[in-house]
């Protein structure tokens, strides 16, 4: 006779839901706060495990891009093997806009224990934002 542990039926749904299908890799990495100041923005995002070489910010057409990546070890899987691995492994972005006017030399970066913090200037739009038409229906 074989043993087979009782599964509630709900743990089946509860393993499914586990899958990465379902839990997309950005809601586990790169948790970001943005705080508005009287002068300025501060975003403040979660990098834990991150080192500063790791991490890439650019501003392109507007958008502040932040990338960080992290290799796994290959010494770590010849110890032993893993029966479970939550801990995020690969590549990661975000991306923001922050407007046309801001440059690179505008924003001020710094990380300190798997917090990377960034402060963008308040600018404003100088760009004329068109009055809303209406088209009437005949």
């Amino acid at each position: 006779m074989m043993m087979i542990p009782k599964r509630n039926s709900f743990d089946l749904w509860e393993e499914l839901f586990k899958d990465p299908f379902f839990s997309p890799r950005e809601s586990k990495v790169m948790r970001t706060d943005i705080k508005e100041n009287k002068h300025d923005y501060s975003i403040i995002m979660d990098l834990p495990g991150y080192e500063k070489e790791d991490i890439k910010v650019d501003i392109d057409n507007g958008y502040l891009n932040v990338s960080a990546s992290m290799n796994k070890s290959n010494d770590e899987e010849e110890k032993g093997k893993f029966v479970r691995r939550e801990r995020y492994f690969g590549e990661c972005s975000r991306s923001f806009y922050v407007g046309d006017e801001v440059s690179d030399k505008d924003i001020k970066a710094s990380f300190k224990n798997g917090i990377l913090t960034l402060t963008v200037p308040k600018v404003e739009e100088t760009k004329e934002i068109p009055e809303k038409k209406y088209i009437d229906i005949d």
